[in-house]
């Protein structure tokens, strides 16, 4: 999340809500889209671990490309839970939280769409095999990779989208923050996969985890409220804190 100069001229909501949707488009359709592909294409022994790291790179690489490219436009969030932390901290007013949640919604599900799409046209059963699996939805018990249970992907969801928020408002302040944001943030979402991935395959994005489960079957869209709320619960409360310990400044 990018914060533009005072001394620009503020891009119209349209023009920022494209962003959101084009960066969320991005970052599901490079995530999700290594996840999918690679997981059931190298399934022999010795290859869980490079796919692992590569899903994590593919989330960080698509959000610090997307930062750069859409971040001046529209803050870059492509993400509910950054858009809502962003409003508590007082980045954004809460009248720009709907729309920019509907146009990441949007923007990440026309992304798994495409991969389906893509699918369609694979090799033999692919898409059922990716389907059967899970499409890379997010989920506990039986749907973990781990086999961690719901409690699990509640405190980790909650725990690392609230240091992502912090992150992302500490990199982006407006006198404080850095030119280098995009990699920060970039890196960040990438730890935070490599984290997550055996205990719920990594959410800390309501979008993301829409766009995978809306295909990933029954199961994975019963789950899916988990990573919803928790997300959003963590970015909440990183954007009062980051409010209420950061943002002052000292007139002594």
């Amino acid at each position: 999340m990018s914060e533009s100069s005072p001394t620009t001229a503020k891009p119209t909501l349209g023009a920022r809500l494209a962003a959101e949707g084009f960066g969320t488009f991005l970052l599901v359709f490079g995530g999700v889209g290594t996840a999918v592909f690679a997981s059931n294409h190298f399934t022999e022994p010795g290859t869980a671990s490079a796919v692992y790291v590569a899903v994590a790179l593919a989330f960080g690489l698509t959000v610090l490309a997307g930062v750069y490219a859409f971040g001046p436009i529209s803050g870059g969030h492509f993400n509910p839970a950054v858009t809502v932390g962003a409003a508590a901290a007082g980045r954004i007013p809460w009248r720009d939280v709907a729309p920019y949640v509907i146009a990441q919604v949007v923007g990440g599900l026309i992304a798994s769409t495409a991969l389906v799409l893509i699918g369609l046209f694979g090799p033999d059963k692919w898409l059922t095999s990716a389907q059967d699996a899970g499409f890379a939805s997010n989920g506990w018990g039986a749907h973990s990779p781990g086999g961690f249970g719901m409690m699990s992907a509640i405190i980790i969801e909650v725990i690392l989208a609230g240091f992502f928020v912090i992150v992302i408002l500490g990199s982006t302040h407006p006198t404080r923050g850095s030119a280098h944001a995009g990699i920060a943030i970039g890196l960040t979402l990438t730890l935070i996969h490599l984290i997550a991935i055996p205990v719920d395959n990594t959410s800390v994005n309501p979008a993301r985890s829409i766009a995978a489960a809306v295909y990933g079957g029954g199961e994975a869209l019963a789950q899916v409220w988990v990573f919803l709320v928790f997300p959003i619960v963590g970015a909440l409360i990183a954007g009062y804190a980051y409010k209420a310990l950061f943002d002052g400044t000292d007139r002594g």
